[in-house]
C-alpha cells in the first residue's frame, strides 16, 4: 500500500496538535515566519544591455550613503551604507552580542539600535550611531539615555507580532537585566501590546513632541510599524511628526512570541513596501521622510530590491545574528543536545544558545568574542553593500537610490501584483488598470 500524506493534516500539523494535547500550552519560539511567502527572490533585475548603459564595476562610482531623519531640523543620521542593525534588546541578546553589533555597525559607518530593555554601556561605547528604541514596556527608559542617543525609534509594532507584546522568559532575566528593567529576576516578563502613553495618532504626536523637548530637538524621531495596514499606518506616523518610518514585514524575527502569531499575523515585507511608498507620495514627503524596510533581508540583492521599490534603507536583525555565529555548524553537538541542529535552532527564548548570543548564561556568553563578532558583522555588511552596488552598476545607476521599479520584473503573479512590476517577459502588472 502506498502511503499518502494529507495536505491539510501533514506531519507538521499532526505534531502541533499532539503537542497542544500533551502540554495544554501554545508554542513559543524565536526567529520569524518559516512558511513560504512571496519575497524578494520572486523579483529579478533588468541589467543594462542595449537600451541601458551599465557602469564599469571598478572604475565608476556607485554611491551608497543615506541620510535619515532631517525633516524637523534635528541632526540627522548620516550613514555610509543603507543597511542598519535592527533593534534587539539586551536581555533577548547577551551583552557581548550587543557590543559586537555596535562594533560591526561602526566599522562600516552605519547605525545599530538598542531594542527593548534600555541602553548598555558596552553598546553605547562601541556604537558610533545608536538609535534608542522607545517601546510599550518602557523598560530601562530614562531621559539621560534618550539624550545620549543619536536618534529615537518609537515602536508601535514589530513584523513578527504586530498587535502583540514582547516576551522575555524568566530564565533570561538575570540580575543585571532585572535591574535595568526594574523587574524581579527569574520571572517571566510580557510586555503590553500597546503603548500606555497614547491611544491614537493625536496622542502620538504629543509624545513625539515631548521626546523632542527632552532631547532639545537635537536628534530625529523615527516610528516603527509592523506590516499589517502599511498605507494608513505610514500616513498616520508621518502626520504625527515622524522624521522617518521603519516598516517591518512578517519575515522579521523575534526573540520570543507565540508561533501562531509569527506565522499568521501581518503581511509579507514585499507586500508592504509599495503601499507605504504610496502614503509618502500622496503626502508629498517621499524621500523627505525616509522609509527603512526590515523583515527577511538577507543579501545585497534584497537590499537593492527594497530600495528599487522605494525604500531609503533597510535593517537586518536575524541575518546579523547569523553573521555573529548563530546556527553555526561548529555548535552542532550542542544543538543536538537541545534537540535541534544548525540551521534549525529557534529556541532563543530558552536562554541556552550555544553561540552565546541569545542567552544570559555566563558560561555561554563567554564563548562570544565581541571583537571577532564585530569583525564578522562588519564583513557581512560590507558584502551586502558591494552586492547591491554590483546590481546597481549593472542597471546603469551611479547611486543605489537611483534604482527604481522600472528596473524590476517578477517571476510570479503574486509578486508582480505586490511589487507592481511586470511579470517577466510581459508588460502585464496584475491588478493594474
Amino acid at each position: 500500500m502506498q502511503l499518502r500524506e494529507s495536505a491539510t493534516f501533514d506531519r507538521h500539523a499532526i505534531a502541533a496538535i499532539q503537542r497542544a494535547a500533551d502540554t495544554g500550552a501554545y508554542r513559543i519560539r524565536g526567529w520569524g515566519a518559516k512558511r513560504p511567502l512571496p519575497h524578494f527572490d520572486d523579483l529579478l533585475f533588468l541589467g543594462a544591455s542595449m537600451s541601458r548603459y551599465p557602469l564599469e564595476g571598478y572604475r565608476e562610482r556607485c554611491g551608497t550613503d543615506v541620510t535619515l531623519g532631517g525633516r524637523h531640523g534635528a541632526t540627522p543620521l548620516r550613514l555610509d551604507v543603507p543597511v542598519t542593525i535592527a533593534g534587539m534588546s539586551f536581555g533577548a541578546l547577551s551583552a557581548p552580542a550587543k557590543e559586537a553589533l555596535g562594533r560591526g555597525a561602526s566599522a562600516v559607518g552605519t547605525s545599530t539600535t538598542t531594542g527593548d530593555g534600555g541602553m548598555t554601556p558596552e553598546e553605547r561605547e562601541h556604537s558610533d550611531s545608536l538609535i534608542y528604541q522607545y517601546l510599550p514596556s518602557r523598560y530601562g527608559m530614562n531621559p539621560d539615555d534618550l539624550r545620549r542617543a543619536d536618534a529615537i525609534e518609537v515602536v508601535l509594532g514589530q513584523g513578527a507580532k504586530p498587535g502583540g507584546g514582547g516576551m522575555l522568559l524568566g530564565r533570561k532575566i538575570s540580575e543585571r537585566v532585572a535591574t535595568m528593567r526594574t523587574l524581579p529576576a527569574g520571572i517571566d516578563q510580557r510586555s503590553p501590546s500597546r503603548h500606555p502613553d497614547w491611544t491614537g495618532p493625536d496622542d502620538l504626536a504629543i509624545k513625539i513632541e515631548e521626546l523632542r523637548e527632552v532631547t532639545d530637538r537635537r536628534i530625529p524621531v523615527l516610528v516603527k510599524i509592523g506590516a499589517s495596514r502599511p498605507y494608513y499606518d505610514t500616513a498616520l506616523a508621518v502626520k504625527a511628526g515622524a522624521d522617518a518610518v521603519v516598516l517591518d514585514g512578517m519575515q522579521g524575527g523575534t526573540a520570543a512570541t507565540q508561533e501562531v502569531f509569527i506565522e499568521h499575523v501581518g503581511i509579507p515585507t514585499l507586500a508592504a513596501i509599495r503601499p507605504a511608498v504610496d502614503a509618502l507620495d500622496e503626502l508629498g514627503v517621499h524621500r523627505e521622510v525616509q522609509l527603512v524596510v526590515s523583515g527577511g533581508i538577507r543579501t545585497g540583492a534584497d537590499v537593492a530590491k527594497a530600495i528599487a521599490l522605494g525604500a531609503d534603507a533597510v535593517s537586518v536583525g536575524t541575518a546579523a545574528l547569523i553573521a555573529l555565529g548563530d546556527n553555526h555548524p561548529r555548535y552542532a553537538a550542542d544543538y543536538e543536545q537541545l534537540g535541534s541542529a544548525p540551521g534549525y535552532y529557534d529556541d532563543f527564548q530558552d536562554g541556552r544558545d550555544p553561540a552565546g548570543i541569545s542567552t544570559q548564561d555566563p558560561e555561554l556568553t563567554a564563548r562570544l568574542d565581541p571583537v571577532e563578532g564585530g569583525r564578522r558583522v562588519a564583513n557581512y555588511l560590507r558584502v551586502l553593500t558591494m552586492e547591491a552596488q554590483t546590481i546597481a552598476r549593472a542597471c546603469g545607476k551611479s547611486h543605489l537610490h537611483h534604482l527604481e521599479p522600472e528596473d524590476l520584473v517578477a517571476l510570479t503573479m503574486e509578486a508582480a501584483a505586490m511589487a507592481r512590476v511586470p511579470l517577466a517577459g510581459t508588460g502585464w502588472i496584475p491588478g493594474a488598470p
